[in-house]
């Protein structure tokens, strides 16, 4: 499997594994804030791309008017397979989609958000594009990047970790992918390619991570995450071996717990 394969590889394991050790330890602050975001711009029907498990979409059908449509969707079935499972507080279309190529008429919703899919995109400039396309005049495009590896430690520990494990080899997976767009200039430019004429807004947002030990970052990211896809390329046995380095890893630097890390995100909202 290609490096590009196994970083959009979330299986129906992975995907619940991110469920219910990702979304509380990384994402559930976040999505609380972008769901806000986008509830502050009283849209009437919203568009989310890569929606993953819901997070987002959950805060989303209970803060936006009960009159609004919200779509969400994702390239992979597992993850919406999950989020449906869940359920949201009223009915949202689930829908699987491909956000290089989305499969709506243009001009058609008021606001498109995306909580940390960005960086998966091949083409990032293309998918803004479509989000630019399908959104009215006066609509909004919020989204979220991690920022630098650095910045997310337990992600950054659990990095170290496994590269004591293939030393000639390391899995990059996080520092490649998740926290590979995030540089503020490129993003501008990339939205300016894609249509956006105004500048958009772009916050840096810090939150801290909580975990009751240090066992939890090291399965969230090693089983709930395409990292799980690039160790077991190199050992497909190796999978315990690396989530314990792991393990040790940020019980060195946090203890064994409980225990905190800071996480940090850009914020980025455009409008057409």
């Amino acid at each position: 499997m290609g490096t590009s394969n196994i970083d959009t590889a979330f299986t129906n394991s992975v995907a619940q594994l991110y469920e219910s050790q990702l979304v509380p330890l990384i994402f559930e602050p976040y999505a609380l804030d972008m769901a806000r975001r986008v509830a502050t711009a009283g849209p009437q029907r919203v568009l989310e791309i890569a929606a993953g498990t819901g997070v987002v979409t959950r805060h989303l059908a209970v803060m936006l008017d009960s009159a609004s449509e919200i779509v969400a969707t994702d390239l992979n079935t597992a993850m919406l397979d999950e989020a449906a499972r869940i359920g949201t507080a009223r009915p949202v279309e689930w829908r699987q989609a491909d956000a290089m190529q989305l499969p709506f008429e243009n001009d058609t919703f008021d606001a498109v958000c995306c909580q940390f899919g960005v960086m998966f995109f091949p083409d990032k400039t293309n998918a803004f594009a479509e989000a630019r396309r399908v959104l009215r005049p006066g609509g909004v495009f919020v989204f979220s990047a991690w920022d630098t590896i650095e910045t997310s430690e337990f992600a950054a520990a659990v990095t170290a970790g496994c590269a004591t494990v293939f030393p000639q080899d390391p899995p990059r997976f996080l520092a490649r992918t998740p926290h590979g767009y995030t540089d503020p200039q490129r993003i501008v430019q990339d939205l300016a390619a894609a249509g956006f004429t105004t500048p958009p807004a772009i916050e840096k947002i810090a939150f801290t991570s909580r975990a009751v030990s240090a066992r939890i970052p090291a399965v969230a990211y090693c089983h709930g995450t395409p990292l799980r896809g690039e160790i077991e390329a190199r050992d497909p046995a190796g999978l315990e071996r690396a989530t314990q380095a792991a393990h040790e890893e940020v019980a060195r630097r946090f203890g064994e717990g409980p225990i905190e890390g800071l996480i940090q995100a850009l914020m980025v909202t455009a409008a057409r």
